[in-house]
């Protein structure tokens, strides 16, 4: 086991999550302080304002105080497609007061302060986005993680105010398109739900991968991806899928994968290709750079090794993942994974309710 992956089981660790939250609560039991979410508000931006809007209702059920804070847009690093950003944040945050039934709010909450210094406060506590809400030791992004947030404040399941959205149950057929990455967690997490709802919705699933960002000379910031392995942590122990045990594909890996998968996907054996890649490199700590690791992969895929040389010395998936990524971009999208359904486009594995949704409509 290198020392990557082991250094990733810590940082995902339920234990050292349930010991940070330990520490925090005995300190603020000793200090006499009340429990506060520090809340880190970009004005005008759509998820802010959603936040801004619920928030104060929120902290006096369930006992809370709120600090509001005025932070910048996220630097370019964290969100290289501002412009894409701030056109999608807008309908999706339009989509989410529907799903929720969420109005403008008679009392909203206001915040203030000099951004620079917030958004300096923002780092210094491992974070980059906007719409964010600390407490004590850990983030909840939007209303999208509100569920986690409630959960630990000791609400019972079913008496969440904003519990994750549910896929439905069926559909009408069709098909859908995902867009997603091997180097993505958030893949992984709806790659390990997307076909069995396909299954349900009695619909097609149309794998769509592109080349990771990292790998398009988009560098991340060591902030985002401490957040996203713990966030994905949080969402895979709800979802039931295996996450922790990670051997980063990046480079080599990544590359090996997605010639298999290229030939895979029109041998109707990429779903199962896609699930063993990730599977292997997320929660199981597989190297999927070197043979040993890619051939467990393959095989347990039903795949031969024999093909899977003959793919990887094949280069024309780099072109096929290329148009994928300009397919997307033209959708208006820049993240994975992304999801299609005729001429609707969502991103994310919070949004697979929403393919659902449009393939029963359509």
């Amino acid at each position: 086991m290198s020392a990557r992956t082991i250094a990733t089981q810590l940082i995902t660790s339920r234990r050292i999550r349930a010991a940070v939250r330990g520490w925090h609560a005995g300190k603020r039991a000793l200090t006499g302080q009340s429990r506060t979410l520090l809340v880190f508000l970009e004005p005008g931006e759509p998820y802010s304002e959603l936040l801004a809007d619920v928030l104060p209702a929120f902290a006096e059920h369930y006992g809370l105080e709120l600090k509001a804070l005025t932070v910048p847009p996220p630097e370019k690093s964290a969100a290289p497609e501002p412009e894409k950003l701030a056109a999608y944040s807008k309908r999706d945050a339009a989509s989410l007061r529907a799903a929720y039934g969420i109005a403008a709010a008679d009392v909203r909450l206001i915040p203030e302060g000099d951004p620079v210094a917030n958004a300096a406060l923002r780092k210094k506590l491992g974070h980059y986005g906007s719409g964010m809400i600390w407490f004590e030791g850990e983030w909840y992004w939007g209303i999208d993680r509100l569920h986690h947030l409630e959960r630990r404040l000791g609400a019972h399941e079913r008496a969440l105010r904003f519990p994750p959205r549910i896929e439905p149950t069926r559909a009408t057929g069709g098909s859908f398109d995902m867009y997603f990455s091997l180097r993505s967690p958030y893949s992984y997490l709806a790659m390990m739900r997307a076909p069995d709802l396909a299954r349900l919705w009695q619909a097609d699933l149309v794998l769509k991968p592109i080349l990771p960002m990292v790998m398009r000379s988009l560098p991340v910031p060591s902030e985002k991806r401490l957040y996203i392995v713990r966030d994905c942590k949080r969402e895979a122990e709800r979802q039931g899928i295996p996450f922790g045990k990670i051997e980063d594909p990046v480079g080599a890996g990544v590359e090996r994968g997605l010639a298999i998968l290229h030939h895979a996907i029109p041998d109707g054996k990429g779903v199962d290709f896609a699930q063993s890649f990730h599977r292997g490199v997320w929660a199981e700590g597989l190297n999927a750079a070197t043979d040993k690791g890619l051939r467990i992969m393959v095989e347990r895929a039903g795949l031969d090794w024999a093909y899977a040389q003959a793919a990887i010395s094949d280069e024309s998936w780099r072109e096929a993942v290329e148009a994928n990524r300009q397919e997307m971009f033209g959708l208006g999208l820049w993240g994975v994974p992304s999801f299609r359904v005729g001429d609707q486009s969502t991103f994310g594995q919070d949004r697979l309710w929403q393919a659902g949704e449009w393939l029963d409509e359509s």
